[in-house]
């Protein structure tokens, strides 16, 4: 929702005059340290490490093991101050606000010398009435404490019984109680993630002044009527209303295209008021809605409301307006125990397929508009239509729901509790009320958010008994967790948004775990919900080791980032498998070990002399494995979607964990920190493609199925290829006769022996490879599929290649044509740190030449890509 404030005039004795004034406070501050030692300037909005960087007082947080280095920053307490004047005579208002959009965390705020509240809340909107201590010059200070301090005395003080977990596991090298503060919940560390506890003023700040009554919500929510098949749209005004008299007047609400030009009376009452406002849309008119991506168009519709009070106010508001409807389904399905659970949007049934969102840095100041461009642009080109913005990190700034919004990307908006169980003192609930509240009212007008969660993964920690909680207190902690997302957080959600599904936890059994009493016994099950899966133990290629769940919203294998990702923290001495900064950076326990293994698994690992080589060498396996794993994985979830086995099936949801980097370090995720794609990102292209053939082995025979995202049915024809790993030329080719895909649906397309398709070209599994794609009477093609037969550290007459590129620029764009000598799998292009990606990268070559273009995110040139150029395939590794 983008929404601009206007105008904001009233009539004064001298005729036309401004009835609010406002005064932004961004900018210079001054900032000290606890004992004084330290003093200087810091930008607001930011954070003390910011500062500290910006003034050469400490390196690039992020650099070596400075994440333990500089862990003084956090418990020492911090204060921002500031001195300023007011250009504007306060002595004609008749309120003056001091307004904080967000604080980070915990802290008294002083305004000339005078305390005026306390803070304890990250995710809430602060407002201060300052009308009988300003002056033209003053005066604030934000005493911040030390959030790792505070936690600890809250965790102290609650007596009666452990709140866990404590601490984080100890290879996280994390802080403890994070879950008794209402802050960013991964910055006391987490997995995939450092220690950074921020303290600072991390939004907006500001004076507003105002005279008759100031509007300080707007927000709406489009709703469709069922029953008369027509469209309304709710629009809700909340006002501070400081005239002692009743204030009238009219609200004109235009959309232009929708042929909407409607007037309403009103009379604001003195204190705090809320006007709701309704609008119906003719239901001759065409509303066009707002489609996911890969389903239709974005379309919004431009809106001003205009308040015109008496006296002479007008506030006016503008907005775009998006129309949507979303339902989630939860009924029997026909031949299975339990419920469905997917999501319809416009009607529709949608396969959701996408990935979670995490925090995108550790200090939000650095967070830009354009690198969230960036990462929300790289979701749709990996044909991605939803994010999962995860309960442990930040509900996101502004500009990125406007950008789902703009995109199409779906949002399943966690609450921000996560892996933990909470606190249900009075005051900590009142401020969760005060969160929750707030948030709804900021992110309710945005199409993108299709869902509210409630937590991550508490309900599932609680109920399998993560924290060995005793049997007979077990009902205290399900009496907290009711008590603070059923009658609290839910309460405010139904209170507040009629537009979008409500659930407790993720993973949940839905309306098994409500029918339950809000926590299910086992919320792992296949027949209803959605389920958390992974499993590093077991052999990644084996489909077998998947659920084949109603929804699967977490899943995913580690790999390392690229090395020229990690050159920039790290030092030449670093540079080593065995090192102490490989070891200092895995915060998954056992992570690094686990890779390995997988690796192992199908590849041969390498045993150069020089650990540098080893060291580069790895890492690519590493993403060449977790690229493998998440494709066989998603695959499967894919094809699952129309069949019934067993009871189990009808899987509407693929969202893999995770998709950003919050730092340089190794983890699940497909886009680097930075944004640079590694080799799954380019998967998950090619897998979340609208048309897709998936195969796969049982029991010796071979099986293709065509999965379909599109709105149309298709008559499709499979092409499968067997190629030898010697030459490139394929030993034979088969086209199988039409076949038809229903809209939104998987169909088996193809069913056969192994040894059939092997006999074809005299072949054995280590000598050979299938490779498959589906051709419609339209023209659409799929991407090539491939299907190997074997391990490949089994493969024989596996030629090392000479690829060649020859790079030419062509408009904004670069092209690189690829020869190759031999069959190679894995190709790899690697431009270092030119910031950009390729059209496709980490494919299977199995024809001479192909041409791959490179989109660059900055200034670049054809000499300086090919300086930066370096190929590798898996036949390189050595």
């Amino acid at each position: 929702m983008r929404v601009h404030l206007l105008l904001l005039l009233a009539a004064g004795p001298a005729g036309w005059a401004a009835a609010a004034s406002g005064l932004s406070l961004r900018g210079d501050w001054r900032l000290r340290s606890g004992n004084g030692s330290l003093q200087l300037a810091a930008a607001v909005p930011g954070c003390v490490h910011s500062a500290l960087l910006r003034h050469g007082l400490i390196q690039d947080p992020y650099y070596r093991f400075n994440d333990v280095n500089y862990r003084w920053i956090s418990l020492d307490n911090w204060t921002y101050s500031k001195e300023f004047k007011i250009p504007f005579n306060t002595s004609k208002w008749q309120k003056i606000n001091l307004v904080f959009e967000g604080i980070d965390t915990v802290a008294e705020i002083l305004f000339n010398n005078v305390t005026i509240g306390k803070t304890d809340n990250m995710f809430r909107r602060y407002s201060f009435d300052i009308s009988n201590l300003v002056s033209d010059t003053n005066s604030i200070e934000l005493r911040l404490q030390s959030a790792v301090q505070y936690a600890e005395r809250k965790s102290r003080a609650h007596t009666r019984y452990q709140v866990p977990p404590e601490c984080p596991p100890r290879v996280q090298q994390g802080e403890c109680h994070v879950n008794f503060v209402r802050k960013e919940q991964c910055s006391f560390s987490w997995d995939w993630g450092p220690s950074f506890p921020t303290q600072g003023i991390w939004k907006d700040v500001r004076i507003e002044a105002y005279n008759i009554c100031h509007l300080t919500y707007f927000t709406f929510s489009p709703i469709y009527d069922n029953t008369a098949q027509e469209w309304n749209l709710e629009i809700e005004s909340s006002f501070d209303v400081v005239s002692s008299k009743p204030v009238g007047g009219q609200v004109i609400i235009v959309i232009p295209k929708l042929q909407i030009q409607e007037i309403y009376n009103i009379t604001l009452q003195h204190g705090d008021r809320t006007v709701l406002l309704v609008v119906k849309i003719n239901k001759n008119i065409v509303v066009e809605p707002w489609w996911p991506n890969g389903h239709g168009n974005q379309t919004g519709y431009n809106m001003t409301v205009l308040f015109q009070m008496n006296g002479g106010l007008n506030i006016e508001k503008s907005a775009k307006v998006y129309f949507r409807r979303v339902e989630l389904i939860e009924e029997p399905i026909e031949g299975s125990p339990g419920l469905s659970f997917y999501f319809k949007i416009n009607g529709l049934p949608i396969f959701l397929k996408g990935s979670n969102w995490i925090p995108a840095d550790s200090f939000q100041d650095r967070v830009t508009s354009d690198l969230l461009q960036r990462l929300l642009q790289s979701v749709v080109d990996a044909n991605m239509n939803v994010l999962r913005v995860w309960g442990g990190g930040i509900y996101e700034q502004d500009r990125f729901y406007e950008l789902c919004d703009e995109l199409g990307i779906m949002v399943w908006q966690d609450f921000m509790f996560a892996c933990a169980l909470y606190p249900t003192e009075e005051d900590f609930l009142n401020s969760v009320r005060a969160e929750v509240t707030h948030q709804i009212k900021r992110l309710k007008s945005h199409p993108s958010i299709i869902l509210w969660s409630g937590n991550n993964e508490n309900e599932v920690a609680l109920m399998m008994n993560w924290y060995s909680i005793n049997a007979s207190h077990l009902h205290t902690y399900i009496e907290d967790y009711v008590t603070l997302y059923v009658k609290n957080i839910r309460t405010l959600v139904l209170q507040g948004d009629k537009t979008r599904p409500f659930i407790t936890s993720s993973p949940t059994n839905g309306a098994k775990s409500i029918a339950e009493g809000w926590l299910s016994h086992y919320p792992y099950s296949n027949y209803y919900g959605d389920v958390h899966f992974y499993d590093y133990a077991s052999d990644c290629w084996d489909w077998k080791i998947f659920p084949k769940a109603r929804f699967v919203s977490e899943y995913g294998y580690q790999s390392w980032p690229s090395f020229s990702t990690l050159e920039k923290v790290s030092s030449n001495i670093d540079w080593s498998y065995n090192s102490r900064f490989f070891f200092h950076r895995q915060h998954h326990e056992h992570g690094n070990n686990e890779m390995l293994r997988q690796v192992g698994r199908h590849f041969t690992l390498p045993n150069s002399a020089d650990p540098s080589r080893v060291f580069k060498d790895l890492i690519y396996l590493t993403q060449v494995m977790q690229a493998q794993c998440v494709k066989t994985e998603t695959e499967f979830y894919l094809r699952s979607r129309s069949e019934i086995v067993g009871g189990k099936g009808h899987t509407m949801g693929a969202l893999y964990w995770q998709l950003n980097d919050i730092w340089q370090a190794p983890s699940w995720s497909s886009l680097e920190y930075g944004g640079k794609w590694k080799m799954l990102h380019y998967f998950a292209q090619h897998f979340f493609a609208p048309l897709l053939p998936v195969g796969f082995e049982n029991q010796n025979m071979f099986y293709v199925y065509g999965v379909s995202d599109l709105h149309v049915d298709c008559n499709v024809t499979l092409t499968m290829r067997l190629h030898s790993w010697r030459s490139l030329k394929p030993l034979c080719s088969r086209s199988m006769s039409r076949r038809v895909i229903k809209a939104g649906q998987s169909v088996r397309l193809y069913k056969g022996r192994v040894s059939t398709l092997l006999g074809c070209g005299n072949c054995t599994r280590q000598r050979c490879v299938i490779s498959f794609y589906l051709s419609t009477d339209r023209g659409l093609l799929s991407p090539t599929n491939y299907h190997f037969l074997s391990s490949l550290k089994h493969a024989t007459r596996l030629l090392k290649p000479q690829i060649t590129a020859n790079i030419s620029q062509q408009g904004d764009t670069f092209v690189f044509d690829l020869e190759t000598s031999a069959v190679a799998p894995f190709v790899w292009l690697d431009v270092g740190s030119i910031p950009g990606r390729f059209s496709d990268n980490g494919f299977l070559m199995t024809e001479r030449t192909r041409a791959v273009r490179f989109y660059p995110w900055g200034r670049t040139s054809v000499s300086e890509l090919k300086q930066s150029l370096h190929v590798t395939s898996l036949a390189d590794i050595s």
